[in-house]
């Protein structure tokens, strides 16, 4: 009961004015009674996702859980969290605690130095999607991963529960085999991690590459030899095929000096300097304008701004940063 009553804390933390949470809470004592006698029984049952269709270019469809299953996966994560997260490795860097895009991308300015030796040769890049991978994470072979850390059976159980409450049956051959982890769930998040450990250590223990980083189903690796990067690329879409029945996207998957720039955590890097991707300065300038046509209330713009700015800074845009302030002024001004 006391670690329901921690992740109800978690959960509700930023969203006490969500319609579900404030439901919930209308009469907690007894809905974290019933959720804790639905788990200790097994007859937890999750309820419906709602989702919805996210264009930020590209088109992406989220889900949400009702507030009272998120309260089930904070618990969840908060126990098995502690057993996998001792053997992530460094470069992992997603939806952890102290990581996250800034961790990822000074870990690429590290490995871009030492790998150019200060920018004293050249380098090629290695970078790399994995194709569809929350739709195609294979629910028997994360069952398998998991099993190696935890035997508890009631955790088996949960996890299985939730894994296998929302997804499609697809048909493979003859047989059934239950993929995909809705994209925006807490608990996709942190096994989108667990699923991929097999792969960092098979990446970083057995190719041995010295500079290699993940962001969920990206990554990146550094290297001065185009042709060994070659060979890499191919060990690695074998090793996803066969082991963790995933590959590489063609299109998205590609060798590269680190010259013409790399795009990685939505940022260009190149060898000595690194710039905004183009839609992220679109977007911006996007806010400005349906301000200045729609008349809003000025606040929201500023608090856009400020979140542009923060990210902003951490590429060569200095002179770009203070146009987009002198624009937000002048449209500011306008209005008054």
């Amino acid at each position: 009961m006391a670690n329901l009553t921690l992740a109800w804390r978690k959960a509700r933390k930023g969203k006490t004015r969500k319609k579900d949470v404030i439901e919930f809470e209308r009469d907690l004592i007894k809905n974290l009674l019933a959720l804790h006698h639905e788990l200790k029984n097994k007859i937890y049952q999750p309820m419906s996702l709602t989702t919805f269709v996210l264009r930020d270019p590209k088109t992406r469809v989220i889900s949400k859980s009702n507030f009272r299953d998120r309260v089930v996966h904070h618990a969840l994560i908060e126990v098995i969290e502690p057993i996998f997260k001792k053997g992530f490795i460094y470069d992992s860097c997603a939806n952890q605690i102290g990581k996250g895009t800034l961790f990822a991308l000074k870990r690429f300015d590290h490995f871009k130095r030492k790998a150019t030796k200060n920018n004293k040769r050249i380098v090629f890049c290695l970078k790399a999607d994995i194709k569809h991978y929350f739709d195609e994470v294979d629910h028997n072979i994360l069952l398998s991963i998991i099993s190696r850390k935890i035997s508890d059976k009631a955790i088996i159980w949960l996890i299985n529960r939730i894994i296998n409450a929302n997804s499609e049956m697809k048909r493979e051959r003859e047989s059934n085999i239950r993929k995909g982890m809705p994209l925006g769930n807490y608990t996709s998040q942190f096994f989108a991690n667990v699923y991929l450990n097999p792969f960092d250590y098979f990446v970083k223990h057995v190719l041995k590459t010295k500079h290699y980083i993940r962001y969920v189903d990206d990554f990146v690796i550094i290297h001065n030899s185009k042709e060994q990067l070659e060979r890499w690329k191919e060990q690695i879409n074998s090793f996803l095929k066969e082991k963790l029945k995933l590959e590489l996207h063609p299109q998205k998957s590609r060798i590269i000096p680190l010259s013409r720039g790399v795009d990685f955590i939505g940022f260009r890097n190149f060898a000595h300097f690194k710039l905004l991707r183009k839609r992220n300065i679109k977007n911006i300038y996007r806010k400005i304008n349906a301000f200045k046509k729609d008349k809003k209330e000025f606040r929201p713009l500023l608090e856009s701004y400020q979140g542009w700015q923060a990210h902003a800074r951490w590429a060569n845009t200095y002179k770009l940063r203070e146009k987009v302030k002198r624009k937000i002024i002048d449209v500011i001004l306008e209005k008054l």
